[in-house]
């Protein structure tokens, strides 16, 4: 498509592109098939979304997913979904189990935060060998130590943790990669930490471990930290993206949730819980082949 085009896409416009007549392109949005706003009793349609539609529009479509989000979690995406009324249910299992649930269509989305050479979850996804889906932005997370008051006295990074209480992820956790990254690097290993309790499955339990007096410190979000009154100590800004299916896309369940989070209620909430950054909220990161 050319890069020089305009947003939005009139019906005649997307006819020649499709190459089809007008009509056909009225009966693909009476079927919910196609991308598209109606704005003032005018179609229009968005020319990125239109893109991922076309790409994924090929061979190979599934069947109908369930309308479950699988994944990582999120604190402000289980309050969204919770708040919109989406209709979409949950699967919390971490951004490896997530990918792998998704990859089996057992899912239409899967949220996921895993760390690459290059950035955040494009070489996961492009790994796994997916077909007709989209990664889309989310939100950028701050992310870093979540402290006991007493450990925040002396630990100002992870080089600090030897010999500390730690709660760890549950193994294919995105943070639990990240866990391990950041200890190789300065050396640390899990025999240098004391690994306290179980691991912890969602970002709420991890933090709430440490504010029981369970650990000294957690890998976890800056929202997770103001939540629980914990001191913070910031390390990366990592991505966190959602995997969705492109017939999924277009369900109601899923665009009840997109646009939702597009509303001054969902941007008020990110800023009350803090640590998140929704600017490119909606933007494709990558599109399966």
């Amino acid at each position: 498509m050319d890069t020089q085009q305009p947003a939005y896409l009139t019906t005649k416009e997307v006819a020649d592109l499709l190459r089809v007549k007008e009509r056909k392109v009225y009966d693909l949005v009476a079927a919910e098939e196609i991308p598209h706003r109606k704005i003032t009793g005018k179609l229009l349609f968005p020319a990125a979304e239109l893109t991922a539609w076309i790409e994924g529009s090929g061979e190979g479509a599934g069947g109908e997913r369930p309308a479950v989000v699988t994944g990582s979690h999120d604190p402000l995406l289980d309050w969204a979904l919770r708040e919109s009324g989406a209709g979409l249910a949950t699967l919390l299992n971490g951004s490896r189990e997530g990918l792998e649930c998704f990859a089996r269509g057992q899912a239409a989305v899967a949220g996921m935060h895993i760390p690459d050479e290059q950035g955040w979850n494009i070489a996961a996804t492009k790994a796994a060998g997916l077909r007709d889906c989209v990664l889309i932005g989310w939100a950028v997370r701050a992310r870093g130590l979540i402290l006991s008051e007493g450990a925040a006295r002396n630990v100002q990074g992870v080089a600090d943790l030897r010999g500390k209480r730690v709660i760890l992820r549950q193994p294919g956790a995105g943070a639990a990669a990240l866990f391990q990254r950041l200890m190789a690097e300065v050396g640390l290993g899990e025999d240098d930490i004391v690994v306290t309790g179980g691991r912890a499955h969602t970002e709420s339990d991890a933090a709430a471990a440490v504010a029981a007096g369970e650990a000294d410190a957690t890998l976890g979000i800056k929202a997770m930290a103001q939540q629980f009154h914990l001191p913070f100590v910031p390390l990366v800004e990592e991505r966190f993206d959602l995997l969705i299916d492109r017939r999924s896309y277009f369900t109601e369940p899923v665009q009840n949730l997109l646009r939702f989070a597009r509303s001054e209620a969902f941007a008020a909430k990110a800023g009350a819980l803090g640590g998140y950054d929704i600017g490119d909220l909606g933007q494709v990161r990558w599109i399966s082949k």
